[in-house]
């Protein structure tokens, strides 16, 4: 399709999950060399160990994964449910960032693309230990971003939702009329976003030209969230 990213090396976590595959084929159609993990990251040495078997990395891309817990009371969580975001989903985005960025810093240039969700943005019901979780990220990536700009290094997050993803919108669930109206009524686009969308971005974020975004989480919700 293109070179937008030529001669890139950039490594995908999770890569099995969600976003993972989707990633790894528009990236390498513009021209990027893919580095495809699907190992467990939920300790600091397996983060450390899995970018150190990367070699030379211009683009981290993480996609992080965790139970969502929804449905559940605050009252109701128990003290797993509450940390599991953290384990799965705050802790890996620092480990990864903490290995990979002595590199991009000698080198004075890098990327960092973070699957974030809006949970984080926009208080809802019954979601309280994913929000949170999702919520860290973001504080982190702003954190971050800041932090490291200076370095010709750019930490962005895209903060979804409403995105096409089996495990919460089946195809039985997206046939019932009952869930098109809800989705007209909540979602100003009227439909979810695809994963070929949200891909595009997040390609985006990992070129060369978005060199002026800085730390930012970008709402990519079909106008739920602005």
């Amino acid at each position: 399709m293109g070179n937008r990213l030529a001669k890139k090396r950039v490594l995908v976590s999770q890569a099995g999950d969600f976003m993972g595959p989707i990633t790894a084929e528009f990236f390498r159609s513009e021209g990027a060399e893919m580095i495809t993990s699907t190992r467990d990251l939920t300790s600091a040495q397996e983060c450390q160990d899995l970018v150190d078997s990367a070699g030379d990395i211009d683009v981290l891309v993480a996609n992080l994964a965790g139970p969502t817990n929804t449905g559940i009371q605050v009252t109701e969580l128990s003290n797993e449910q509450w940390g599991s975001g953290f384990r799965y989903m705050v802790d890996p985005l620092h480990w990864l960032t903490q290995a990979v960025l002595p590199q991009m810093i000698e080198r004075k240039k890098g990327k960092i693309v973070v699957y974030g969700s809006a949970a984080g943005l926009k208080g809802m019901k019954t979601v309280a230990a994913y929000s949170a979780a999702r919520a860290a990220q973001i504080g982190y990536v702003r954190a971050v971003g800041v932090e490291v700009a200076p370095h010709n290094i750019q930490i962005n997050l895209i903060a979804q939702n409403y995105v096409e993803n089996p495990d919460y919108y089946p195809p039985e669930l997206m046939q019932k009329e009952s869930f098109a109206k809800s989705l007209r009524r909540q979602v100003p686009a009227g439909r979810l976003g695809t994963p070929e969308e949200d891909a595009a971005f997040a390609l985006f974020l990992a070129s060369d030209e978005s060199g002026f975004f800085c730390g930012q989480a970008f709402p990519f919700t079909g106008g739920w969230l602005q």
